[in-house]
């Protein structure tokens, strides 16, 4: 039986008022993963962008803010 199996399996058999916390759950992780991957593409971006970002010319152009 694999993972997803099992939890179906166990999601089957839980007490009807735990459900909601269950999904409650599901959803965070979600987030989670997906905010994780976010934050990744993010860092990334910024090392391959800051050869453009760290110039005197772009100091210069947002020395105003």
């Amino acid at each position: 039986m694999n993972s997803k199996e099992q939890i179906i399996h166990q999601i089957e058999h839980i007490p009807e008022p735990l459900l909601n916390e269950v999904l409650n759950f599901i959803q965070f992780l979600k987030y989670k993963h997906l905010a994780s991957e976010k934050l990744e593409t993010a860092l990334l971006s910024e090392f391959s962008l800051q050869k453009d970002w760290l110039t005197p010319q772009e100091d210069e152009a947002w020395q105003h803010l």
